[in-house]
């Protein structure tokens, strides 16, 4: 299944005056699905990725599952008792990136157990500070998407951005976005005559996001990230 753009998608795209390309996004699938499994989250953090791409942004979809990541809240787990943990080679593309979208279907009305482990994850790296003395979240955007056939859109995307905002993410408007269906064991997203790719709901907001996440990574990347006043942990000690 590819996204088909919409008329309006395409003119706010043909018609922008900004320069992206100097921004990279990082999505964060997620799914309890190793690659290359279909995954109904990815399809949807697709649709965004194709209106970044479509102004010059470098993207990538990951998916934490296909890496052997350990649990923990420290940088680097193989430290503290694990034979192995790919996740510090995860963080250095997180950190590349201006703009991080987690992606997450729902299980028992909660997001993942692999985005509850990424947002461990990343915290492990929050104490961590920037050339200004910040945290080094801070400076970079992030928003979310949510999947799946049961109630809890709002639920899953309040505890990854509050998540996001809390290690020092900036966070824009309406930084969320996704998709449920019938609830039970119906059609899923990507599933032919789900209704998912057509819902006019779940695209506008996806767009939305996207745009006002490429905005706020703009604003932050042009300005130098966050000004580094009140807020320098370095000085605070």
């Amino acid at each position: 299944m590819e996204h088909q753009l919409n008329e309006i998608q395409k003119k706010w795209i043909e018609n922008n005056p900004y320069d992206f390309s100097d921004l990279s996004a990082l999505f964060l699938n997620c799914t309890l699905k190793k690659s290359p499994e279909l995954s109904h989250t990815e399809k949807l953090l697709q649709l965004s990725q194709k209106i970044m791409d479509a102004v010059g942004v470098e993207t990538e979809i990951l998916r934490p599952v296909d890496y052997d990541v350990a649990f923990g809240v420290y940088p680097d787990m193989t430290e503290h008792g694990w034979e192995k943990d790919e996740w510090p080679a995860i963080q250095e593309k997180v950190m590349d990136a201006n703009i991080l979208i987690i992606g997450t279907p729902i299980w028992l009305g909660e997001k993942s157990s692999v985005a509850t482990m990424v947002t461990e994850r990343l915290y492990s790296f929050s104490g961590m500070t920037n050339d200004h003395g910040q945290y080094s979240y801070y400076g970079r955007t992030g928003g979310c998407i949510v999947t799946g056939n049961e109630d809890g859109v709002k639920h899953c995307s309040m505890s990854v951005l509050y998540g996001l905002q809390h290690i020092g993410y900036t966070i824009p408007p309406q930084a969320d976005a996704g998709w449920i269906g019938e609830v039970g064991p119906g059609k899923s997203y990507a599933d032919e005559g789900s209704g998912g790719p057509e819902n006019d709901f779940t695209n506008r907001n996806t767009t939305f996001m996207t745009w006002n996440l490429l905005h706020t990574a703009k604003m932050l990347a042009d300005n130098n990230g966050l000004p580094a006043h009140g807020n320098q942990r370095s000085l605070w000690e």
